[in-house]
């Protein structure tokens, strides 16, 4: 079955898609990856997904529903066109869809999620069946909904006898633990790229989008008191399952911390950024000593975006002082494209009737097939 992911997550960077070849051998599956690219959002579009996310109204929110669903059509077909397979050898698309408000279950109830990017649009445009709105039904059966990728990763990295957790480096951060008798456990540890990504934006004045190459966080200075301030956050200490989002650490956070710090001027944010980007690593080390490290860990892999940002990924080395900290793409897959092939498994779950969840990971009370299925119009009609 030839299974097509497509994902925009908290990074706000783009849409990255994957196209799978999965087969179910027996009890295993056998996948292959076909090809993968991103595609980058221009300024108009991120800032719109932005301001969906912190201040639009139901109108915006609508039309960028629809909006989405066709740039996903666009990264869905542009992906094809570049692999030269055409829509209809392609069985069914798993779209995450972007994620405009996250609510975990807490002490009042049951939680709330909402990702958006119009399906049927997506069907309309590709001819595909499209499986979408992935994290309601384990919202529904009480878990966080997140994180949704430890299923896929046991089926496309799981390594019998060994330990190796993925560490995920997107706007957000996540771990999966792949135990070597093929057990599974993942929460989210907390901040990825988001806020140093939006701090770096600011101390430029737009002119980047994100900490090139961590160059501001290695000029600055860490503030040890302000990072001890920021650790004391509850969600730290709270133990797995949980999940957080740009609802608690997105741009509000930071400017909290900016104060009058003038934008434009990237030297005097140096130091705010190097704290910040100490913040993700220390979260990450703290959440392995806490829950990874006792359970066992041979290998750590760092994927997504901020695996690109050396400062960030020299500061996760000395927090996992002792376990090899080794670059994702040493698993045979983009570090990019993980989560876009994570919801082509997703998908082809859904079409094999096979719960996509991991109950242990996400709280749910149990196992549950993912997603929404939209027909793909096999007809050509227009």
């Amino acid at each position: 079955m030839k299974a097509l992911g497509l994902m925009s997550g908290t990074s706000l960077d783009g849409i990255d898609a994957a196209l799978l070849d999965l087969d179910r051998v027996g009890g295993d599956v056998s996948w292959s990856m076909i090809a993968s690219t991103t595609m980058p959002y221009p300024a108009d579009r991120r800032e719109r997904i932005r301001s969906a996310i912190t201040s639009a109204g139901p109108a915006e929110i609508c039309r960028l529903h629809a909006d989405l669903g066709e740039w996903f059509a666009e990264a869905a077909l542009g992906l094809l066109e570049e692999s030269g397979v055409a829509a209809a050898a392609v069985d069914v698309v798993g779209s995450h869809g972007q994620t405009i408000w996250h609510a975990p279950p807490d002490e009042q109830g049951r939680g709330a999620t909402l990702q958006i990017g119009c399906a049927a649009t997506l069907a309309e445009r590709t001819g595909i069946p499209v499986v979408s709105d992935f994290r309601s039904r384990d919202v529904a059966a009480g878990g966080h909904g997140a994180p949704l990728v430890p299923f896929a990763d046991s089926v496309l990295f799981g390594s019998p006898g060994q330990a190796r957790a993925l560490q995920n480096l997107g706007g957000m951060a996540n771990v999966t633990w792949l135990g070597p008798a093929g057990d599974v456990f993942a929460f989210d540890t907390g901040p990825g790229n988001a806020l140093m990504d939006y701090a770096a934006e600011r101390a430029t004045d737009g002119a980047e989008r994100c900490d090139r190459d961590g160059r501001l966080a290695a000029a600055g200075t860490e503030d040890r008191v302000l990072l001890g301030r920021l650790l004391a956050h509850p969600f730290f200490a709270g133990e797995p399952p949980k999940s957080t989002g740009r609802e608690v650490f997105g741009e509000h956070y930071v400017d909290a911390l900016a104060g009058n710090l003038p934008p434009g001027e990237p030297t005097a944010w140096a130091d705010l950024i190097a704290t910040l980007t100490r913040l993700t690593a220390r979260a990450i080390g703290e959440a392995y000593r806490a829950w990874v490290i006792p359970r066992g860990l041979d290998e750590v892999f760092l994927l997504g975006g901020g695996s690109r940002n050396p400062t960030l990924v020299d500061m996760i080395g000395e927090e996992l002082d002792g376990v090899p900290v080794r670059d994702g793409s040493e698993l045979g897959v983009d570090p990019d494209a993980r989560e876009a092939a994570a919801f082509a498994v997703l998908a082809w779950a859904h079409v094999e009737g096979q719960d996509g969840n991991v109950p242990g990971a996400t709280g749910a009370a149990g196992g549950r097939v993912l997603g929404s299925l939209t027909p793909g119009d096999r007809l050509g009609r227009r």
